[in-house]
């Protein structure tokens, strides 16, 4: 009777100590889980301090940025070539893409072609126009598959490149449309990869800018991708010459105003890059 009376008494204290022990694990989970939310929301209110807000858009940035007047769309090609082959190369291009650019039945227009001087060596650039937008973009392309002369003329030029890429741009609305320039001159393409989502705060701040950078009327182009490496722009500019291209940007700084526009751009930008290009002799843009 005795040993059952202290068996029982002694059940009772293990079962006693397992149900303070379990609950201490239950209060000590849900102090861990409170302090978890806790530092969970400081870390939400921490972070919201940083965080962008961005405005609702009812239109893409293409429609708000681009040129309402005209249907232009442009192609800007990188080939980047054999060293070797790069006179060859240059040679081709001369002979094939200006009677592209002067032929009615072709709906597009060479702007420019050029060398890179200073930046990614042994490559070149083509820009070309399409007015008409993606309609004589497409009617382009069909036509050029039945010319035998431009068929010939790929399958040439692919046994001197190593690779290319293009992409396909509409222009900024507040630049000026690149137009047939005498020369000498060198052409600096600044190419800038943005965050995604801040294009059109990049456009309302070059649309005011944009002024400060045309008393020495070196501003040719001003152009956002649509195809191709996206929310990348791309500014083309014409100098002198190296010395020039120095003094004009200098210049830029004594307007009231650049420093804001450069303070507020920079943090916009993931990526950014500077090409110093020779045009060839039969560039449009001289």
């Amino acid at each position: 009777m005795a040993t059952r009376v202290l068996q029982s008494v002694g059940n009772g204290l293990n079962q006693a100590r397992n149900t303070v022990r379990a609950n201490g694990q239950v209060i000590v989970a849900i102090r861990g889980l409170s302090a978890s939310n806790n530092r969970n929301r400081e870390d939400s209110w921490f972070k919201s301090l940083f965080v962008r807000k961005v405005d609702p858009r009812k239109d893409a940035h293409s429609h708000l940025l681009a040129k309402k007047e005209d249907n232009n769309l442009y192609k800007i090609q990188f080939h980047n070539v054999k060293p070797e082959c790069l006179d060859s190369y240059n040679k081709l291009c001369e002979d094939v893409l200006p009677s592209i650019h002067s032929d009615p039945q072709y709906s597009c227009e060479l702007v420019g072609t050029w060398n890179t001087w200073y930046g990614e060596q042994d490559q070149a650039v083509h820009l070309w126009r399409y007015r008409g937008g993606y309609p004589a973009l497409t009617d382009v392309m069909n036509k050029l598959r039945q010319n035998k002369e431009f068929m010939d003329y790929r399958k040439e030029r692919g046994k001197m490149l190593l690779s290319r890429r293009n992409q396909l741009l509409l222009e900024f609305s507040f630049w000026n449309e690149p137009v047939p320039r005498a020369g000498p001159n060198i052409y600096e393409l600044r190419s800038y990869q943005l965050r995604p989502g801040t294009m059109i705060e990049w456009g309302n701040y070059w649309a005011r800018a944009i002024r400060y950078r045309q008393e020495n009327d070196e501003a040719v182009g001003g152009f956002f991708s649509q195809i191709g490496n996206l929310y990348m722009v791309h500014h083309l500019w014409a100098y002198k010459d190296l010395q020039s291209r120095e003094d004009t940007r200098n210049a830029a700084w004594q307007h009231e105003g650049w420093d804001e526009v450069v303070y507020y751009t920079v943090p916009l930008i993931q990526h950014m890059e500077s090409r110093i290009m020779i045009p060839l002799k039969t560039s449009p843009l001289k």
